[in-house]
């Protein structure tokens, strides 16, 4: 018990709130189109329980490969000295252990889904491409958006699990996902302002160590903006989302508008770490998990 504990310390299991609800929300409009449309693709509880199972499998999997991955980094980095591996707290062997029970867990979980091989067929390129971006910091600055492409695959692979079809994906879920994609890439920008200095001496790519954080808050910004619109265009692509859903995504833009107005310091002064976290976590918590709930409201009730 002890372990597992701290495992799931290492990984921030609370984390998955962050991707969980889109990958709800793809699939609840997913199915919200086939009830309108009287499809043959009807919704089981073995799909409920497969993208629940292979969310958290799919994250912890690659969450614990960045921390292992990490591990000199962080043992270098006196924010993130004291994280599980690098203190001590757990050895390479044992999270190499749990990273491989988890792609497995994720792999095994997509027989949930069966008749539709899809989810099988895609897993392991899904799992190489997350793992991947624990080293896409050692040659690119866009590593920010490597997360970002990351956890915009929860709703795309959420929807194609309720609606099996590749070609051609309808604009709904892409623009979900796009959306997903510029909202991660921006609380991660924020998140890397941490370790400017850092990244400058060590020469770790990111924006803030190659560019300064000024920078980085502002392409944060611009990303939140992005995201926004294409969550603005969402309702004009898929009619049955209507007037509750459009005011949420009034209140996302002025929490993600309020997440900069604490996260950004004021002119002269350094990077307050726990204003940070607040924006990363708090804020970002209340976007998804709002969004799913006006979403949900508006599809069913």
């Amino acid at each position: 018990m002890i372990l597992l504990l701290k495992l799931l310390g290492l990984i921030r299991f609370h984390h998955t709130l962050f991707a969980f609800p889109f990958a709800v929300l793809g699939a609840a409009m997913a199915l919200k189109l086939n009830q309108y449309e009287n499809s043959e693709y009807c919704f089981r509880i073995f799909d409920g329980i497969g993208i629940l199972l292979c969310m958290v499998f799919a994250r912890s999997a690659a969450m614990g490969f960045n921390r292992w991955a990490d591990r000199e980094l962080d043992a270098q980095n006196p924010r993130t000295a004291n994280r599980h591996l690098p203190a001590g707290l757990l050895t390479a062997r044992s999270v190499l252990f749990f990273i491989a029970i988890c792609s497995v867990g994720f792999i095994v979980s997509t027989f949930l889904f069966f008749p539709n091989r899809i989810p099988f067929f895609a897993s392991a390129p899904v799992l190489l491409f997350l793992f991947c971006y624990s080293y896409a910091k050692r040659w690119t600055v866009a590593v920010h958006f490597w997360l970002g492409g990351a956890l915009m695959l929860a709703p795309l692979a959420a929807w194609i699990v309720i609606r099996p079809i590749l070609y051609p994906i309808p604009l709904p879920p892409i623009l979900l996902a796009l959306a997903v994609l510029f909202w991660a890439t921006s609380f991660d920008l924020i998140y890397a302002t941490q370790d400017e200095e850092f990244d400058k001496k060590t020469g770790v790519f990111s924006v803030p160590g190659k560019y300064g954080n000024k920078t980085a808050f502002r392409l944060s910004a611009i990303c939140h903006v992005l995201s926004i619109l294409c969550l603005t265009a969402v309702p004009y692509v898929y009619e049955l989302f209507g007037l509750v859903f459009e005011l949420g995504i009034a209140a996302a833009a002025l929490i993600l508008a309020a997440e900069h107005w604490i996260a950004v310091p004021k002119s002269g002064k350094p990077v307050d770490l726990l204003r940070v976290n607040v924006a990363f976590f708090q804020m970002n918590v209340f976007v998804s998990l709002g969004l799913l709930i006006v979403g949900l409201f508006d599809l069913f009730l």
